[in-house]
């Protein structure tokens, strides 16, 4: 048995990928929780190549100051918890610190950010985890990652992508929940420099139903609400308007979209005698808990 050492930074932030970074749709969903955290009324996510060959998301959040910037791709910075008790009480999507570093150490990463109040932004470039170069840039304000040439130092990774079209079925499945879960933030999908999804922001729930679920799904769903310390507000279909999978079935707590068993089970029991065994209906459902009360720590 070799002797025991410390693992370099570039090397400890692939090992890191691994469990943050599957595939597009991983860097897209990480990249645009940044983008929501920093209060972004509108996200574009472009994709070239199924998200193998490019992954670039634009924001219009505060975007960030050049030490913040460069703190980011550091493993375990974030702006986000500070002490182990911010832990029982999480209010944004991130907060590891471990998505960023995780990103650029597998890719061709680019960041450009400017702060509403400077003058100018800054670009820092980062290829495959190797040294930060950084430079002035004007930019609006906000935040754009580009991450391109994904996994092209880690081949056996890159091999495990499925074909283009399955990638980018991911990347819409993720869009489409994002966009159910935040209708107070425009979102845009472009493909291969068309666009395939375009969600303007909606000023009511059932609004952006219809922008993404379309309009024979949404004429079918029934209001449901529920007041209390637990507060539900979601729209159901009833019995006759089923699937045979729960992809219908989408939930949010506190904003973040889940698939749990125990929030599934509880909406089919409302359906019992109603709905034939296997089936599932068509949900969207608004579930918001006391932040102490939810545990967003676990995997």
């Amino acid at each position: 048995m070799g002797r025991v050492s410390v693992l370099p930074d570039a090397l400890a932030n692939q090992i890191a990928a691994g469990e943050v970074v599957e595939r597009p749709a991983s860097v897209v969903k990480e990249l645009v929780e940044n983008a929501l955290d920093a209060d972004a009324s509108r996200v574009v996510v472009e994709i070239a190549g199924g998200g193998a060959e490019l992954v670039r998301v634009v924001d219009d959040g505060v975007g960030m100051a050049e030490d913040d910037a460069r703190t980011a791709l550091l493993r375990h910075a974030t702006s986000k918890i500070g002490r182990a008790d911010d832990l029982l009480a999480i209010h944004t999507l991130g907060f590891r610190g471990e998505a960023l570093p995780s990103i650029a150490s597998v890719s061709r990463f680019k960041l450009t950010t400017r702060e509403r109040e400077r003058d100018a932004g800054v670009e820092i470039a980062v290829d495959g985890g190797g040294e930060m170069r950084v430079r002035a840039a004007g930019c609006p304000t906000g935040t754009t990652i580009e991450v391109a040439d994904l996994f092209y130092n880690v081949p056996a990774r890159r091999k495990f992508l499925k074909q283009k079209a399955t990638e980018v079925s991911h990347v819409a499945n993720l869009i489409t929940a994002m966009a159910l879960g935040h209708p107070h933030v425009h979102f845009r999908l472009v493909r291969d420099g068309k666009v395939a999804a375009d969600y303007p922001v909606a000023r009511r729930l059932d609004q952006r139903i219809f922008q993404v679920l379309g309009k024979d799904v949404t004429r079918r769903l029934h209001e449901v609400r529920l007041d209390g310390p637990v507060r539900v507000l979601g729209y159901i279909s009833d019995g006759t308007y089923v699937k045979a999978n729960a992809s219908a079935v989408h939930t949010f707590v506190n904003g973040r979209h889940v698939r749990d068993r125990t929030v599934t089970h509880g909406l089919l029991s409302a359906y019992v005698g109603r709905l034939e065994r296997g089936y599932y209906p068509h949900a969207v459902l608004y579930v918001h808990v006391p932040y102490d009360q939810v545990d967003v720590n676990v995997h």
